[in-house]
This record gives structure tokens, sequence and C-alpha cells, in this order.
């Protein structure tokens, strides 16, 4: 079994051991029939993922590594909030007819701000600074933007990376680690889906500045398991699990806008079965 197993199944149960029920409480999701979307919640779980050792990828259940990469670099590359700039259909739901979802996700990546380096965005912003000032505790982006929230159709989740640079001993390269801030996850549907995403996206940036991984750290303020979605943990985290898969990177690419889904592989990635028509919160 993985690591990345160990610490799904151990959240899962902790959660569902542990957690406090929303039960009764006027909460906003509902389910597609009008009922109130319940969960079963912990508040501040932090998971640490060391990159170096193992790619964090769930073997219990398959996770589509391209389709999330290709939603990180929609967000972090493209710097777009429009559903036709990506290929999955995850984000139609909060979609307007022509699109957009709002002044969301890429949108606030793609702003330009004046820092005294000149006009970047905040992408731009930490790979300008993980190359020329690799040791500033200040590198780290930021799309919770109050002032747009109205025009938001969703409230970002994942909605914050920090970037802190390490030099190791006897080590010329330095090393880069991160972590996501995460105001709320579905667990079920979204936590593997938010550390493979972010797993790569350090990858990424690491290799385009000359960096090893370190360690990834995912913080979540409010971690959940809804009401429909317990039967489904309970049998999913009762699976044997496999040996972690390699990752691969396309060691030619050295300009992060040049990386595409395509880019990113995983051999001898062995799963379980995998969970179709999970039913989703609105």
């Amino acid at each position: 079994m993985s690591v990345a197993d160990e610490i799904f199944i151990g959240m899962c149960r902790d959660i569902l051991e542990n957690g406090t029920s929303t039960e009764g409480e006027k909460v906003r999701p509902k389910w597609e029939d009008g009922t109130p979307a319940y969960t079963i919640k912990r508040f501040g779980v932090v998971n640490r993922y060391d990159l170096r050792k193992e790619f964090p990828i769930l073997t219990i259940r398959k996770t589509a590594l391209k389709s999330a990469t290709d939603e990180m670099l929609w967000i972090w590359q493209k710097k777009s909030n429009n559903i036709h700039d990506l290929h999955s259909h995850i984000w139609d739901e909060w979609a307007d007819e022509d699109g957009s979802i709002g002044k969301a996700y890429g949108y606030q990546m793609g702003i330009k701000h004046q820092y005294k380096e000149g006009m970047m965005d905040q992408v731009d912003r930490v790979i300008y600074d993980l190359k020329n000032n690799p040791f500033s505790r200040r590198i780290m982006t930021n799309i919770y933007v109050h002032q747009d929230l109205h025009e938001m159709n969703l409230y970002p989740c994942a909605y914050s990376m920090t970037f802190n640079v390490t030099q190791r001993k006897g080590e010329d390269k330095l090393t880069l680690n991160a972590i996501l801030n995460q105001r709320s996850q579905d667990v079920l549907a979204a936590n593997n889906w938010n550390v493979v995403q972010y797993a790569v996206l350090v990858h990424m940036l690491a290799q385009v500045c000359d960096m090893h991984v370190g360690e990834f750290i995912h913080v979540i303020a409010d971690a959940h398991i809804y009401d429909r979605h317990i039967p489904i943990i309970k049998e999913l985290i009762s699976r044997p699990g496999y040996a972690a898969p390699t990752f691969w990177l396309n060691p030619d690419i050295k300009d992060f806008y040049k990386f595409t889904r395509n880019d990113v592989k995983v051999g001898n990635y062995v799963t379980g079965e995998q969970i179709t028509g999970i039913p989703i919160a609105i």
C-alpha cells in the first residue's frame, strides 16, 4: 500500500469516527433532488507528502492524472475561467451560458500587479522569485479576493499556495517545498484529485527552476464526507492497496508555459476498481 493510500484511509477513518455531523444545520449545498447535503467533517486536517519518496496518487481507486493536470494548467498556465478551455466537464455546473465561472480561479491568476520589479501576475511572480530570490518567505499566491467574490460562480476552495525553498546538506540543487491551503473539501470527490494536481505543479515548478522536489503539505480547514458518500467511503477504505507508481515528467520542458497534460505519466499504476456515478452536491 502506498503512503498516499495510508494517509487517505487514516483521514477518512478519523472523519468518520471523530468528526462532527452538520445534520439539522442550515447548509448551502443541495443534492439534485433538492435535499440538503449534510456532512461529517473534521476541522484543520493537515496531510504531508514527501514528493522525493513517492508520487501521492491513490491506488485503492484510480485518479485520472491527465485530467487533474489539465485542470491545474487551466488555472495556473492558461489562467482561464472558461470551461471551453478545459478537456473535462467538472466545472460545467458552475458555468454560465458563455462558459465562464466568473472572476474565479484562473481569472485571478491572470491579473497583473505592480511590483518593484515590474508588472507581473501571481504565477509569473512565483517563478521570478524562485529563480531570483529563492529563500524569500514571501513566495505565495492567493485567489480568495473578497472584492470579487460576488462575481464568482463558486468561491475558491483551494485558494492559496505558499512555496518555501531549502538547501539540503551535501546537495548543490535547492529543494522546493509547498503548502496548499484549502477552505473546504469534498473528500471523496476531490481529495486525491487536488493532491495530485498540486504535486504535479510542484514537480513542474521545481524542474523549470532547476530544483529538487521536497515536501507537499495539504491543509484543509473543513474536510468533509457527504452523507450520501459515507457507504462509498467505507467500501473504498476497506480495499487493499498497491505499491505507489513511478512518476514521469517530460524532462525536456524547461518553460512552465510549455507543459501540457501529455507531459505527465505514471508507470506501473495498479489500482482498485474505479468508482463511477458519485453524486455531487451543488
